[in-house]
């Protein structure tokens, strides 16, 4: 039996797999039904935006944002809005994330992360130019595009989670709290500026070193660590590129090193190309009004047809480095937040052998027709690890298996894959070039 699938609409974009989550936001692949382009879809609950006192906020960010045409920036296209959601319509970028090159080949050489650096500085300080402040930098919102180029994502939509004071200063500390500067762990307020560039430090650092500055299980020793600015620079690093981080990573806001100075640094300077593009400042700025006007004229429709969950050619070459489905873990794909395989086996069996290999494992599964969440009840490092699965029909008798990590640590995820992977061999699907390669 063919699992059945609900085909969602929101406007003109049809809607598919979920990409990423968080804890105000849900982030969905999507196409343009009218251009074939694929986009992100952001999509938010509008009575936590209006609870928190949010809208405001949001309303100003989202209009910046739609402004900003930066090559180092993901783009927002549009919003838009229904009784109960907002929907945030942002570029789909291809490359993958930043923190997978570190994962899967360990630190950079300093010109390639001077580079990424170059790029990440020039995103922030023309976002910082235009009032906007990402206050959660950090590797997993630092995206590739398909050449190579850092692409920031969630600029301006961070402050989502978070709330500004009468005092015009940001109060809630959220995020990882690695990336995070002192002055934002203290609760005394922080500027939005002087807290991002600490975050670009702790990135640079990440990039040449191949592990964190500051790291402890213990979250208290964490925060001393990171109060106190306590860390050592790997031997292998420059000097120069010592001297920058140093300067960076000061404990007190007020002496911190500033963009200006970032850009004249010997070290920085070195190969920097400013980024050409085109600023136009003719964007409208009509739908971000409409997304707050409760009126049912603004909102956008949503609809949904039950079908065969079908997935078109288009979808499965982004989903994948090339056709070559079968491999369970690739060197290729390596560690990321997700990962998928085929399987020629029937849709229910797939779903009661994931059930019967995770259970053992500590998981807790919470089923809904063909979409499965993991839940492991022993916390982690960063909190419990949680896993979504969900099963695709390709073809009549062949099926992918997506298994993502929903929340959690990413490197316990991939333990966590292993092990599952090491269980489910009768499940997966070989190809003739997988089986010549065992043999």
């Amino acid at each position: 039996m063919n699992p059945p699938k609900v085909k969602r609409r929101v406007g003109k974009y049809e809607v598919g797999r979920t990409i990423g989550e968080g804890t105000f936001a849900k982030v969905k692949f999507a196409r343009n039904s009218e251009t074939g382009e694929p986009v992100a879809i952001k999509i938010l609950d509008k009575e936590k935006v209006l609870k928190h006192k949010m809208a405001e906020q949001i309303k100003r960010e989202v209009a910046t944002m739609k402004l900003i045409k930066h090559p180092n920036v993901v783009r927002l296209y549009e919003v838009m809005g229904s009784k109960t959601k907002i929907f945030i319509v942002l570029e789909f970028v291809t490359g993958g994330e930043l923190f997978d090159k570190i994962v899967n080949h360990g630190r950079m050489r300093e010109d390639e992360a001077r580079r990424y650096f170059q790029q990440l500085i020039n995103a922030v300080d023309y976002c910082h130019s235009r009032g906007v402040y990402h206050r959660d930098l950090k590797p997993e919102n630092l995206l590739l595009d398909a050449y190579g180029n850092l692409k920031v994502s969630d600029f301006g939509l961070s402050a989502l989670s978070q709330q500004v004071r009468d005092d015009g200063l940001l109060h809630t500390t959220c995020g990882t709290p690695n990336y995070v500067a002192p002055e934002v762990l203290n609760d005394r307020g922080y500027d939005g500026a002087t807290a991002d560039l600490w975050s670009c430090g702790v990135i640079l650092f990440v990039l040449l070193a191949g592990y964190l500055p500051f790291d402890d299980s213990n979250l208290m020793i964490l925060y001393k660590k990171i109060s106190a600015a306590e860390f050592t620079c790997p031997p292998w690093l420059s000097f120069g590129a010592m001297k920058l981080i140093t300067r960076i990573l000061d404990p007190n806001p007020m002496t911190r090193i500033t963009i200006p100075e970032i850009l004249e640094d010997e070290w920085f300077k070195k190969g920097y190309k400013p980024p050409v593009f085109e600023e136009k400042g003719d964007a409208n700025l009509d739908d971000v009004e409409a997304v707050f006007k409760d009126s049912e004229e603004h909102h956008v429709t949503e609809k949904t047809e039950e079908q065969p969950a079908a997935m078109n050619a288009f979808e499965l070459i982004s989903m994948s480095k090339g056709l070559n489905l079968g491999n369970l873990f690739d060197i290729e794909q390596g560690f990321k937040r997700e990962t998928r395989f085929t399987s020629k086996c029937p849709a229910n069996e797939i779903i009661h052998k994931i059930e019967e290999a995770v259970k053992p494992l500590g998981f807790d599964v919470h089923k809904k027709n063909y979409k499965m969440r993991l839940e492991n009840m022993k916390a982690g490092r960063k909190g419990n690890l949680n896993v979504a699965t969900e099963v695709f029909q390709v073809a009549p008798s062949l099926h992918m298996v997506e298994v993502r990590k929903a929340k959690g640590d990413t490197l316990e995820f991939h333990k966590f894959y292993k092990n599952l992977s090491t269980c489910l061999e009768d499940v997966v699907w070989k190809t003739e070039d997988d089986m010549q390669e065992t043999k």
